[in-house]
């Protein structure tokens, strides 16, 4: 169930710590947000350090379907009603600016990168798409609507922002990894003030920048509260409709669809971690029905944490954990989020002022209707009786007959028919029995 990207990429390799160590900026979690955060903090000439448990973009970053776009889904009406105009404007402008700092570094790197438009469609609510047209109007941002878009059903429109982009996740990381200061297969046992303990030794570090997908730490800034996970399928197709896009329904049930090297990316099947979903079976039913003469030759899933308002946390970890970052709850928009993450933290980093940190806070309220629902989902888990637990909280796993795993509903964390740990935030490599 490899994805194309490693298929077709190699990244270096790096040794692990083998001795104590001490450094400026200490970043935990190699996917592309903490990759990121050590190549801004390099060209700055900060000293850091960056420990990664496995091999770097071994995770989430792998299984990505690399979309580099500011259209989160119909996000902006939804930010102007909740945030109001000036706070949504500004979540446009982050992701535009890290749309724009993807293509200037892909001018020098082969990753495949192409401008290409993206697409919001709905099959049968175009009045969704009416008014985020609206708000975007408001926002200054030239989108359109699209009566017609080439996919194999009838909507009702598109959503269209011009000169958005794509590329191979994997191959732009190999190129800007090269010369950075990565520490692999090295694990954060234990993570205290102004210090982190690790599977070969322990580093001092002024601040300490947490980028494992889901926080490591429990018992700051609620984050088992202030996030679940979302599992999405990707079908590679060969000889298939070339789309010239990327395309999105609007429901997060429906399909997404782009090429890539004469294949096309057919995602779906998406639902909350934990809990039933359409899966691969759901997308393969509809390559038989619409492309009967495509074949699959890759099949993969990714793990997405979503966060209570549809804005990720980035920035202070907590009000009482000072010199201490978190980036997460990129709720499936990982390369633009990425990128503005990486940015803003670099500027906490070095003391300068940034337009999107009041935006981003991890402090900002937690009154939102999906608190109620993440709450229920941890009562629910507990109160289970039945076992295998999970170590993280000890919520009780479901069993995932699609990918041979145990999942667990409340905080998603993942596991092998063996115990084998797959997806944080649990940090045991055992299931508790």
């Amino acid at each position: 169930m490899d994805s194309i990207w490693t298929k077709t990429a190699q990244l270096p390799q790096f040794e692990p710590l083998r001795s104590d160590l001490n450094t400026d900026v200490l970043i935990i979690g190699g996917g592309l947000a903490g990759v990121l955060c050590a190549y801004k903090l390099a060209q700055a000439g900060v000293d850091y350090a960056l420990v990664e448990a496995d091999r770097i973009c071994s995770g989430i970053t792998k299984n990505t379907t690399a979309k580099i776009t500011s259209q989160h889904g119909l996000i902006y009406d939804k930010l102007i009603r909740e945030f109001g105009v000036e706070r949504a404007r500004l979540y446009l402008e982050a992701n535009q600016g890290a749309l724009e700092e993807y293509r200037a570094l892909c001018r020098d790197i082969d990753c495949y990168f192409e401008e290409k438009d993206a697409f919001v469609y709905s099959i049968d609510k175009r009045w969704k798409l009416e008014r985020e047209l609206k708000a975007l109007d408001r926002l200054g941002f030239r989108a359109e609507f699209v009566e017609q878009i080439p996919i194999p059903f009838p909507t009702a429109g598109a959503v269209k922002f011009p000169r958005q982009a794509q590329f191979h996740p994997l191959k732009f990381l190999a190129a800007i990894v090269k010369n950075l200061r990565i520490l692999e297969r090295t694990k954060v046992l234990e993570l205290g003030p102004g210090k982190a303990v690790t599977s070969g030794g322990t580093i001092s570090a002024d601040r300490i920048i947490v980028a494992t997908h889901f926080p490591l730490l429990n018992k700051h800034g609620g984050y088992f509260l202030k996030l679940y996970q979302h599992r999405s399928y990707v079908l590679a197709l060969e000889n298939a409709l070339d789309v010239h896009g990327m395309y999105i329904d609007e429901n997060e049930k429906g399909l997404s669809f782009r090429n890539c090297s004469g294949l096309l990316l057919l995602g779906g099947g998406s639902h909350r971690t934990g809990k039933g979903g359409g899966g691969w079976q759901e997308l393969e039913r509809f390559a038989r029905r619409d492309y009967p003469d495509a074949r699959i030759t890759a099949r993969w899933a990714t793990q997405d944490c979503m966060t209570l308002d549809g804005v990720p946390y980035i920035g202070p970890y907590s009000k009482g954990t000072a010199g201490l970052y978190v980036a997460t709850g990129f709720n499936k928009w990982g390369m633009t989020s990425s990128m503005a993450a990486a940015s803003l933290l670099t500027d906490l980093v070095l003391g300068r002022k940034n337009p999107y940190a009041e935006l981003f806070s991890p402090s900002r309220t937690v009154l939102r209707p999906q608190l109620a629902a993440n709450g229920l989902e941890s009562v629910l888990g507990l109160l289970a009786p039945t076992a295998p637990r999970c170590p993280h909280m000890g919520c009780a796993l479901k069993y995932n007959a699609a990918e041979h795993s145990w999942d667990c509903p409340c905080h998603g964390s993942r596991f092998g028919e063996d115990g084998t740990l797959i997806d944080n935030p649990a940090t045991d490599d055992k299931q508790r029995m």
